[in-house]
């Protein structure tokens, strides 16, 4: 049977080709022990673990993406651009991050990495078993490392399903992995807002006459959001830009508030969602 294209272009991402961040809901350490028992009753490995997905590209293209954010950021504070202090903050410990990297690179090496029991089934079908495990302590614990927390989960853990000694002993590692996975992310959503909020800051400018843009040219940045794609970084950079202007002859106050309500949102919610993001 032939499967239509619009179903092709849909396929889930696997989950180390994902930019979700991986984070789920904030457990206690009681709850992370709870959730151990589960995760360990529901989890098999195959027979050949040698047959399992590799990681090592994805921690390369990871290092990759890490140094080119680092760049545009720091490049920004050169430049005396503002920039939110989660990109402050990666500016600022990106040493600590590079040495993440190289540390990842030297203490993986395949053939102790093909060695590893492999999960036969679940989203991380083909991952290390143990890859599994700190995917769901950092998932639910929100990135915040805890060696209390992390010991009582694993031993939980082994309470129903024990763990081989390399699997222990690669419990650091994977944790590396999947931190340094998660600020990847982090930082492609970091530069992505970025840049957003500078498109919207070149649309309020037309559509405010500022500069050397003239109403002509604010009417035709008008006509032109009905084809624009922002992220809500860059909708909420528009909507503080032009929140003063008088709708009566500033039309495109209007539009971004009746986007927004199809949306089943608000300008003040987007505003206050936005702030929150930032502050993580």
């Amino acid at each position: 049977m032939n499967v239509p294209s619009e179903t092709k272009s849909r396929r889930v991402k696997p989950p180390l080709e994902s930019d979700e961040l991986i984070v789920d809901e904030l457990f206690s350490i009681e709850r992370l022990e709870q959730h151990a028992h589960t995760l360990a009753q529901a989890q098999t490995v195959t027979d050949t673990p040698n047959r399992g997905h590799a990681i090592q590209r994805r921690v390369a293209d990871n290092g990759r993406v890490l140094v080119n954010a680092y760049r545009v950021l720091a490049q920004a504070i050169k430049d005396e651009r503002a920039i939110t202090p989660a990109a402050e903050w990666l500016v600022d410990n990106f040493p600590i991050v590079d040495e993440q990297l190289r540390e990842i690179r030297d203490d993986l090496p395949n053939n102790y990495y093909r060695e590893l029991p492999k999960l036969a089934d679940g989203h991380l079908a083909g991952y290390p078993r143990v890859l599994g495990l700190a995917w769901a302590y950092i998932a639910h614990s929100d990135s915040r490392f805890d060696p209390e927390s992390l010991r009582r989960m694993v031993r939980a853990y082994q309470e129903e399903q024990a763990l081989t000694i390399g699997e222990l002993w690669a419990i650091a590692i994977t944790l590396r992995i999947l931190l340094v996975e998660n600020l990847r992310r982090m930082s492609q959503l970091i530069v992505g807002s970025r840049a957003d909020r500078q498109i919207a800051d070149d649309i309020a400018d037309k559509l405010l006459g500022l500069g050397s843009n003239s109403p002509a040219d604010a009417a035709a940045a008008l006509r032109g959001l009905e084809g624009t794609r922002l992220s809500t970084a860059g909708r909420v950079q528009l909507f503080q830009r032009l929140r003063d202007q008088d709708p009566a002859t500033n039309p495109a106050v209007n539009w971004v508030e009746q986007r927004l309500a199809a949306e089943g949102s608000s300008a003040d919610e987007l505003v206050r969602l936005e702030h929150q993001r930032r502050s993580r």
